[in-house]
């Protein structure tokens, strides 16, 4: 009985995993042809950049479930390396960030990431599902050739307002379909359901007089693709190579593990589970490197995407396999279907995953949250519009690290007590480090103090540098104050770095062995 129920198990995943990576697949096609645009690439190379991508990553994943692809972040990063210097130049600067990203894996750098605040995740998820909302648009705009000082120019236009409102219909009745199929059943994916309808709704209508606007449309031209074939970047390695390479290199590997690493933590919540942050480096790296030996423009893990496939059922490396291998299929064998695909089913597809990667309750924070993690979600939420991912990560977590320094600054207290010998005696309470030294130097009435004076650490800890120059500025004070002031429950490394307190610092069997922060130790 048991076995059998694992069998059923088994046979379901499965089920679930091959269908979700096939709404992955189509899902895939439409935003991979907008990045070759962004990047200024052909439509075929973004698509066989995804396929790789998808593939290798997949194999070597540390986050199954996950999808990787070609990305807007990557294709921005590369866009002006490829105006001026070409695509063999590109080539080897995938190579060279894969190279990077696997190196960040094998030395375990990718832990650090786990140190990502929650509020910065919560304003990269908002601001990554508005960008997506706002970037579905462009799928309602026309290329038109307009005259401009007797010059024909290419614009973009809105779509006629009978073609608009009717493309918008369609959007919805897509959106319609993927919240109710879920409610009838669950055997096959509610996207993969309303692609499906749609396409067949475009046909019927193209036949009858009507054109809906379809994959085809957007990329200007007929997809269709072959196997992606090995090639060596045709560049002469050299200093003046690698100078013009490395930084794009750099760039690029840091802002798509960025990318990749906050996808496998959004997982990570949505299935309760955990993965491999450092072993999914590696698995980018080894995707790209891969990737620019059979002629790609690099990519990383698509958020998006990933939530598609992990709503839709996918639970394991199976469903990324599928999704890669289904859009080679899909480009070399099923390019009739693809490219009649209509944009308003993928545009329905894509408003549903912005529904459900956006977090409505974070509207409703108000005065539950301390005001410091709202305004480093709005900070986040809005640098991942306006400039990109990996800035708006950056700013946010040098944004959390300032404010709990803050915070924890002023927590630092002292309680004095005057002793029966009459020496006076500072107790201290809380955290001495950079954020509260100067607090820490108000604490103290070194004027009207008794000419005894005892600092009690014990209740408190030495942190960094900081703290300790901190300690040495009221030492010295006292002493040009003519008052003999000794430190109690000192760590050792914290006596050693003291240099106006050498002679006065009294040492005790209770003196903790915690070690303070300082690379002169």
């Amino acid at each position: 009985m048991v076995q059998r129920m694992k069998e059923s198990l088994s046979r379901q995943m499965i089920k679930d995993d091959v269908l979700s990576g096939l709404t992955v697949a189509l899902a895939l096609i439409p935003e991979s042809v907008a990045f070759a645009f962004v990047a200024g690439v052909s439509p075929i190379l973004s698509l066989q950049t995804a396929v790789m991508m998808g593939l290798v990553a997949a194999i070597f994943t540390g986050r199954p479930g996950m999808i990787s692809s070609s990305t807007a972040a990557i294709s921005v990063v590369f866009a002006s390396l490829i105006a001026q210097h070409g695509l063999e130049y590109l080539f080897a600067t995938v190579v060279l960030m894969g190279v990077i990203q696997i190196l960040i894996g094998v030395f375990k750098l990718g832990k650090y990431a786990r140190m990502i605040p929650y509020p910065v995740m919560l304003g990269f998820l908002n601001g990554l599902s508005i960008v997506m909302f706002l970037a579905q648009w462009e799928q309602f705009k026309i290329n038109k050739t307009v005259m401009v000082d007797g010059v024909k120019i290419a614009q973009k236009v809105w779509l006629p307002t009978s073609d608009m409102t009717i493309m918008l219909l369609f959007v919805a009745f897509t959106m319609a379909i993927i919240h109710f199929v879920p409610k009838l059943t669950k055997a096959v994916p509610s996207s993969l359901v309303a692609i499906v309808v749609m396409t067949i709704i475009a046909v019927a209508l193209d036949k009858s007089g009507y054109h809906l606007r379809t994959v085809q449309d957007f990329a200007g031209m007929e997809l269709k693709g072959s196997l992606p074939k090995f090639h060596i970047p045709q560049v002469k390695i050299s200093i003046d190579m690698l100078k013009v390479v490395f930084p794009y290199a750099l760039i690029g590997g840091l802002v798509g593990l960025t990318e990749a690493v906050l996808t496998l933590r959004v997982i990570d919540e949505m299935t309760d589970t955990r993965g491999h942050t450092n072993k999914e480096c590696i698995a980018q790296g080894i995707a790209n490197t891969i990737n620019g030996f059979f002629g790609g423009m690099g990519g990383d893990a698509m958020i998006g995407q990933s939530i598609i496939n992990i709503k839709s059922g996918g639970r394991t490396r199976l469903s990324g396999l599928v999704a890669a291998s289904g859009l080679m299929v899909f480009i070399m064998f099923g390019s009739g279907f693809v490219n009649a695909i209509p944009l308003a089913g993928l545009v329905g597809v894509m408003f549903m995953v912005v529904v459900g990667t956006f977090k409505w309750e974070s509207l409703r924070y108000g005065n539950k949250v301390p005001k410091e993690d709202i305004i480093v979600v709005i900070a986040v939420s809005l640098i991942t519009i306006f400039a990109d991912l990996a800035t708006a990560v950056i700013v946010g977590v040098i944004l959390s690290a300032l404010m709990f320094a803050w915070k924890k600054g002023k927590s630092i207290e002292v309680n004095k007590v005057n002793s029966n010998c009459g020496s006076k005696i500072y107790e201290i309470d809380g955290v001495l480090f950079f954020g509260s030294v100067l607090k820490f130097r108000d604490l103290f009435d070194i004027k009207d103090d008794p000419d005894n004076i005892i600092i009690d650490f014990k209740n408190s800890k030495v942190m960094d540098h900081s703290a300790i120059e901190a300690i040495n500025s009221i030492t010295e004070k006292y002493f040009n104050a003519g008052k003999k002031i000794i430190l109690r429950h000192l760590s050792k490394d914290c006596q050693m770095l003291l240099k106006n307190a050498e002679s006065i610092i009294q040492v005790n069997i209770e003196d903790p062995n915690y070690h303070v922060a300082d690379d002169l130790l």
